[in-house]
């Protein structure tokens, strides 16, 4: 396959590039370099520098390369700021896709994968969660990606265009080699925050209360490993490949860990005490989200490989031990 993937130099584009690259399929990468880093780029993927919102731009690149499909990830994903700074997610997140999917009916290119996720669902009707239940998005991230899908849908019924979209839970973990791994400025994934703490980055790391109704009342999130979720990038594609009709899919483990047991893994994994502290909770945080990808192992015959916890720290660590101050070194 030829495959174009949009923000390709961020944390699941580059490890879903790598993944591409190592099965044999020709990857060139677009990415305005706001958020993914140059250095994260495989070195055998073409990379074009700029924005998807820039018609002329998308349009160059399109006829640089006749691709069989689209992997999309160009988008903004901080739930916080996207409830202080709204339209600049609606800006970059629904403007580009519309000014993407313009281009990629001009070009007739009919195939596009992509990242969305479980902010979708906002607060679950039930867990695990599945790919029919409601959608009432709770924040302004998941609004937009949840307009998003709904833009592919009614581009498809208008021209044909046929779509995956991936929700997932929680991302982590690191390329097995450690050639990549996490680098967010700033960061706010749980597992990175953690793993500062034995870096020297940080004191202590802070639990966002304790008094949920789980078995150690801190909250439950499913985990997922960042090449595990690279690897469902690729079987959405060869499915659509081979005729596949328009798709929603769960990516996750199936299995919830509370905050209080990745930190105590984490321990574990790294030798360091990492202190914790209990602070009042953040608005929002539902008390589990655990999902249901028996869907995506049924028609993507999609199985997890690194399906335990201490497994996917594990690499995370040996990514952040390494590349203390992430691709900035």
């Amino acid at each position: 396959m030829k495959i174009l993937v949009l923000g390709g130099a961020g944390y699941i584009g580059s490890h879903t590039v790598y993944e591409l690259i190592a099965a044999g399929h020709d990857v060139a990468v677009a990415d305005n370099l706001e958020t993914g880093h140059r250095q994260a780029v495989h070195p055998q993927a073409r990379f074009y520098q700029g924005d998807i919102r820039d018609r002329a731009f998308v349009d160059s690149v399109f006829e640089q390369e006749p691709v069989d499909g689209v992997i999309h990830f160009a988008a903004n994903s901080l739930v916080g700021e996207s409830m202080t700074n709204p339209l600049k997610y609606y800006d970059n997140n629904l403007c580009g896709t519309k000014v993407l999917l313009e281009s990629m009916v001009a070009h007739k290119i009919g195939r596009i994968v992509f990242s969305s996720t479980a902010a979708t669902y906002g607060e679950p009707e039930r867990i695990p969660i599945l790919e029919t239940d409601r959608t009432e998005p709770t924040n302004c991230y998941g609004e937009t990606k949840l307009s998003m899908e709904k833009m592919f849908k009614w581009t498809s019924l208008a021209h044909g265009l046929r779509f995956v979209s991936l929700r997932y839970f929680n991302a982590c973990g690191a390329h097995a080699e450690a050639n990549i791994g996490e680098d967010h400025q700033p960061e706010s994934h749980l597992i990175p925050l953690i793993l500062q703490v034995p870096n020297g980055k940080r004191a202590e790391i802070s639990i966002f209360g304790d008094d949920y109704d789980t078995k150690d009342g801190t909250c439950i999130r499913d985990y997922i490993h960042v090449t595990d979720l690279a690897q469902a990038h690729i079987l959405a594609m060869e499915y659509l490949m081979k005729g596949g009709e328009n798709a929603i899919f769960n990516l996750g483990n199936g299995v919830g860990f509370t905050v209080s047991e990745v930190v105590e893994t984490a321990r574990r994994v790294t030798g360091h005490p990492i202190p914790a502290k209990v602070v009042p909770r953040r608005a929002g945080d539902p008390a589990q989200l655990i999902a249901s990808s028996q869907k995506a192992k049924e028609v993507l015959d999609w199985a997890p490989r690194f399906d335990d916890l201490e497994t996917i720290i594990a690499t995370a660590w040996r990514w952040h031990k390494n590349h203390p101050n992430g691709f900035t070194e």
